[in-house]
């Protein structure tokens, strides 16, 4: 394997010595601190709020503007708050909580009609808060799945199989999704694509 391709896994993936096992442990974790809050002790949910929040935050980011994303987050971990004890599997805490995140931001938008306007020009030379604002709108328009995705990969920092894990997709959808999704960005920013041929 080339030294670039294993920098594109890594990239993408991480250390795959994460697996299953790492996976198994934090979703353990995880439903251990739920249980711990539902016992009484308060901070174990400010630590579930640590853990998961990079993923909140990710899943609002790349669905509201900018502007509104942390009051959307403080509206998620609030619900979570009040309705952990709705929740029937302790482990699946996460994916509940990413769920959480999805309806709260379709709610945004419902309460708040009518959507922003993109710029029609984004040319030009721009600063790089303007490249990242022009880069956050092309992913708000692309679908659901990529833009998740590349969201919590790109912006958040997560690993494929830490999206896979706080999503609760396959890590064969996560990467399917990561792949299409960055050829779109590519195509919508203008960059080709490099060919393997010669």
């Amino acid at each position: 394997m080339s030294e670039s391709r294993t920098v594109t896994n890594l990239f993408f993936w991480g250390n795959r010595k994460t697996g299953s096992a790492a996976k198994a442990k934090k979703a353990e974790v995880n439903a251990e601190l739920v249980e711990r809050y539902r016992a009484g002790e308060k901070d174990a949910f400010n630590e579930l709020y640590k853990r998961l929040s990079p993923l909140v935050h990710g899943i609002v980011l790349s669905r509201v503007p900018r502007d509104e994303v942390d009051d959307i987050v403080q509206e998620v971990f609030i619900s979570a708050f009040n309705n952990i004890g709705d929740l029937r599997d302790s482990s699946a805490v996460s994916p509940w909580i990413a769920q959480i995140a999805r309806n709260r931001s379709v709610e945004f938008f419902r309460r708040n009609r009518p959507s922003e306007e993109l710029p029609e020009n984004l040319t030009g030379r721009r600063s790089r808060k303007n490249e990242a604002n022009e880069i956050l709108a092309i992913l708000r328009e692309m679908p659901e799945a990529y833009r998740e995705t590349l969201i919590l990969r790109l912006v958040e920092g997560l690993t494929g199989p830490e999206i896979a894990e706080h999503t609760g997709l396959t890590h064969s959808s996560v990467r399917v999704n990561l792949h299409r999704g960055m050829r779109m960005l590519r195509s919508r920013l203008g960059i080709e694509e490099k060919s393997n041929e010669r």
